[in-house]
């Protein structure tokens, strides 16, 4: 049984609602989740794109290096945990500690080559804080 059980492209923007309407027209997809700080629309071939409010968005500035993080994966995982293993065993690192009261709802971590990441277990609720 596969560990990753969905790959979903996810892009930060400070209106993800106004985003997400560009990307349902461009996509000819469907809004296929909604909370108050992420859009997630699905397109006909099953394409997953992502709107992810982020309270300090800027626009990118490509190719400037002072804002260079423009887009980053999101995996929709069931076992953080478990995942969290596979990922280190394969050479990828940890970007955020775990909180010790319990389990997070997402994870950071980078790939071998320093590229960011997030294990996803249930919707984000809360915006980007920076």
């Amino acid at each position: 049984m596969a560990l990753v059980k969905a790959g979903v492209l996810v892009l930060d923007c400070a209106e993800p609602e106004k985003l997400a309407v560009f990307y349902k027209e461009l996509l000819e997809g469907e809004e296929s989740d909604a909370t108050a700080n992420r859009v997630e629309i699905r397109s006909a071939d099953g394409f997953r794109i992502a709107l992810r409010r982020d309270v300090n968005a800027t626009p990118p500035s490509w190719p400037r290096p002072e804002n260079s993080l423009q887009a980053h994966l999101e995996f929709v995982v069931d076992d953080l945990d478990a995942v969290e293993r596979r990922v280190i065993s394969l050479g990828g690192r940890p970007l955020e500690a775990k909180d010790a009261s319990g389990p997070l709802e997402e994870r950071g971590y980078a790939d071998p080559a320093g590229h960011s990441f997030t294990l996803r277990r249930t919707a984000p609720t809360a915006p980007k804080q920076g």
